[in-house]
């Protein structure tokens, strides 16, 4: 009998020690699984570092399209798979021989991907505005990014999807075009100041009933709910000649007015110091196509009014600050923010969609040529936020 007990007690104890090692052993896998999965998250995570700074540095572009798809692969330059007529194909930014698995080399599921978030047809862009209830809707606001990154380590894989918006940039606009000097409207000029959309085809001109509509409709069809502001604002008169028009509310023009802007910060809702570190260094003349936040100058003397300024031809984006006079000749178009600090002349056609401020020196004469202003608080803000701003995170998941 004492040997049977002793044989069982053996037994046990053997099945004791093989459970504990087994135990030791399951644990150690574990311990390694999480130790791995966090670091796949971490990887994860920096791959969408990578994708919100080439959204920032417009690599990845902000161009309305709601089927674009911008991916980053993990190969240097001029080795990226070649993708259709919708997508973007990048290759990582990150420093040769030091690259984190957050893509692959080649097109699949796990390639770091950015895209704007649509409708399930992938016609329509769904865009965030703190304003609105509910903030993610598809009228105003800035578009919405969706950045899926898969992080990699060992056999361990974390998929995380963040949705980002260029940070919104908040302008101080008191008509479609505001002076610091009497304004002449003659010829073919129209002014509107009701609010419209930032996808406003360029050329779209005329309110009916008073301004015929353009060949693309009349910019009724692209107006907002609300937002509207003068079609003209100035200090001192407004007058109105020829088939010019003026349109907006509460009222079509606004003479005789206080309170122009102290300086082009005032306009982009800053401070001075702050306006002038963000703008950066001047320009002495004016890009072909002006893209971007743009200072011309041509003495680094800000708001002495002394440069003179000429752009043949055009297609511009964001917020360009010009010291002196400026000529615009041919056709130029521009969507966002364009503040002039002397006199204007326009000669040709002339497009502009979101708000054109003038201090000026002498009457303002919006004159020869054909020349469109539509106020957008959308286009300003859109054009210059994803030039000038940073990119914030609404909303951050994983997905295993």
């Amino acid at each position: 009998m004492a040997l049977v007990m002793a044989l069982l007690c053996l037994v046990v104890l053997t099945i004791a020690a093989a459970a504990i090692m087994m135990t030791l052993h399951v644990e150690t896998n574990v311990a390694g699984h999480s130790h791995r999965g966090n670091q796949a998250l971490d990887i994860a995570e920096a791959g969408v570092a990578e994708a919100m700074a080439r959204i920032r540095s417009g690599d990845i572009p902000d161009n309305g399209n709601p089927r674009m798809v911008s991916q980053i692969f993990l190969a240097q330059g001029g080795q990226v798979p070649v993708l259709g007529p919708d997508s973007i194909a990048l290759a990582t930014a990150q420093r040769a021989g030091e690259w984190l698995k957050y893509s692959m080399p080649t097109q699949g599921q796990n390639v770091l991907t950015v895209s704007y978030k649509t409708d399930g047809s992938q016609s329509v862009i769904y865009r965030y505005d703190d304003t609105k209830d509910p903030p993610v809707q598809t009228d105003t606001g800035m578009p919405i990014f969706v950045i899926t990154s898969t992080g990699r380590q060992g056999g361990d894989r974390c998929r995380v999807i963040t949705e980002a918006i260029h940070k919104p940039f908040n302008a101080n606009v008191k008509a479609a075009v505001a002076a610091d000097k009497p304004i002449d409207f003659s010829g073919n000029s129209e002014v509107c100041g009701f609010n419209h959309r930032a996808d406003t085809p360029p050329g779209v001109r005329g309110r009916p009933p008073d301004s015929p509509a353009g060949s693309l409709g009349p910019c009724t069809d692209w107006e907002t709910s609300g937002g509207h502001l003068p079609g003209a604002w100035s200090t001192g008169t407004i007058d109105s000649h020829g088939s010019s028009s003026q349109h907006g509310t509460p009222s079509d023009v606004a003479p005789d007015q206080s309170g122009f802007y102290n300086g082009p910060w005032e306009a982009a809702g800053m401070g001075q110091q702050e306006f002038f570190t963000w703008i950066g260094q001047p320009l002495r003349t004016i890009p072909e196509n002006p893209r971007g936040i743009l200072y011309i100058d041509d003495n680094d003397i800000a708001q002495d009014q002394s440069g003179t300024f000429g752009l043949k031809n055009g297609d511009g984006e964001g917020l360009l600050y010009i010291d002196g006079d400026v000529t615009l000749n041919g056709n130029f178009t521009y969507e966002g923010l364009l503040y002039v600090e002397g006199d204007l002349h326009i000669n040709g056609t002339c497009w502009i969609l979101g708000a054109l401020i003038v201090k000026g020196k002498t009457t303002i004469k919006i004159a020869n040529g054909d020349c469109s202003v539509l106020y957008s608080s959308a286009a300003i803000e859109e054009n210059i936020s994803k030039y000038g701003g940073q990119i914030v995170t609404l909303s951050w998941r994983e997905d295993h």
